[in-house]
């Protein structure tokens, strides 16, 4: 998975301390990705059969020989057999799907697994509607932070996104814990001296939840 047993733990005591000093109900979450996007598997593929054909019909040029049939299904096993290697890394390896992924997709589909999480866990539950889920999407390497509407009118969107931007630069930076435990700080500043009405915390767990979704 994507956090130590040493990161469990100084996430977990971060948010049970961000939970008592402030009256919130906070959840970490990290995914594998937000969403399967086809879309990278086929233009991965499409990628390395067009490359793979324009190289051997360079090589076909200069060849000094007749083309047999052989040669012509080498040429198309190559063709395909590149073509399907390629479309194979964009499931397994993250950082050659991102390649093929588009930005505005991939903030779209994270935040949309944010939501749907958000629902799922009924985090709407929590006293006076003051939970926060965290949410950390490794393949996009995007983070969404959404705050129920019981602290709306505490927290500005500005002070959000400066929280998100922190964490994204250390979860580039292959951070993930880091990125996590600067999230929670930079939550609990944002909290700090403002009139939240508080409730029963503990409702959720402070362990922080990994998928590989």
């Amino acid at each position: 998975m994507f956090l130590s047993a040493t990161d469990k733990q100084a996430i977990e005591a971060a948010v049970a301390a961000l939970e008592r000093a402030h009256g919130v109900e906070v959840v970490t979450l990290v995914a594998g990705r937000s969403d399967d996007y086809p879309e990278t598997v086929w233009a991965a593929f499409a990628l390395g059969a067009a490359i793979t054909a324009l190289v051997v019909s360079v090589v076909e040029l200069f060849r000094a020989t007749w083309t047999t049939s052989a040669a012509i299904l080498w040429s198309f096993m190559a063709i395909v057999g590149i073509g399907v290697a390629c479309a194979l890394a964009a499931v397994y390896v993250p950082a050659f799907a991102r390649w093929f992924l588009r930005d505005t997709r991939a903030a779209g589909e994270v935040l949309q697994y944010a939501k749907t999480q958000f629902l799922e866990r009924e985090l709407f539950a929590a006293p006076n509607r003051t939970a926060i889920l965290v949410l950390v999407s490794m393949l996009e390497r995007r983070v969404v932070i959404l705050a129920d509407k019981g602290l709306q009118a505490h927290v500005s969107t500005a002070q959000w996104d400066a929280v998100v931007a922190r964490m994204t630069e250390r979860l580039r930076a292959g951070e993930c814990g880091g990125a996590i435990l600067a999230g929670l700080a930079g939550i609990g500043e944002a909290l700090a001296g403002k009139p939240i009405a508080r409730g029963a915390t503990d409702r959720f767990p402070n362990a922080p939840s990994e998928t590989q979704e």
